[in-house]
């Protein structure tokens, strides 16, 4: 029997989860960092769109946790666990984060590439999760797609290729 795989894309503010042979995607990327979560041995892997590096920044009672990294990073790790997945078998793969905009001020609200960056490295910290790649700065949107059967990030760059980390 074929086994046919079906991409399931992310979008912003979004997270999912898959397992093999399945793949995960998400388009987009400027200032918004793509965090995949995975567990090798169980191939399965999570993929949230971070938009903000903290949930305080959040307008509206209703809180999307995966809109924000303090939130998101958690509510993934959640997600992943529920469908088998061993938090300390966890890595992370990261992409985004771009200075979409050049500013003339060094107002470091307007730096949100960089602060969301900052704030996801932060939160898989505070889990243990090592990253153990990464394609993050720059001033070019990126689409991701992760396949957890090789364990592959494949990154393209807009203006900048194809790239698998």
């Amino acid at each position: 029997m074929l086994s046919t795989n079906t991409v399931v894309k992310v979008g912003i503010a979004q997270m999912d989860v898959v397992k093999t042979p399945n793949t995960i995607r998400t388009s987009g990327l400027g200032s918004c960092v793509g965090v995949v979560l995975y567990d090798e041995t169980k191939k399965i892997a999570g993929l949230v769109h971070i938009m903000l590096p903290d949930s305080s920044l959040g307008k509206t009672s209703t809180l999307n946790a995966a809109k924000f990294a303090d939130t998101g990073i958690e509510a993934l790790i959640e997600k992943l666990k529920m469908e088998g997945a061993q938090q300390y078998r966890l890595k992370a793969k990261i992409a985004g984060g771009a200075q979409m905009f050049q500013f003339t001020t060094d107002n470091d609200t307007m730096r949100i590439g960089p602060r969301n960056v900052e704030a996801v490295k932060n939160e898989l910290k505070k889990y243990g999760i090592p990253i153990v790649a990464e394609n993050t700065g720059g001033n070019s949107g990126r689409t991701i797609e992760f396949n957890p059967e090789t364990s592959l990030l494949n990154i393209r760059t807009v203006n900048a290729g194809v790239c698998d980390i």
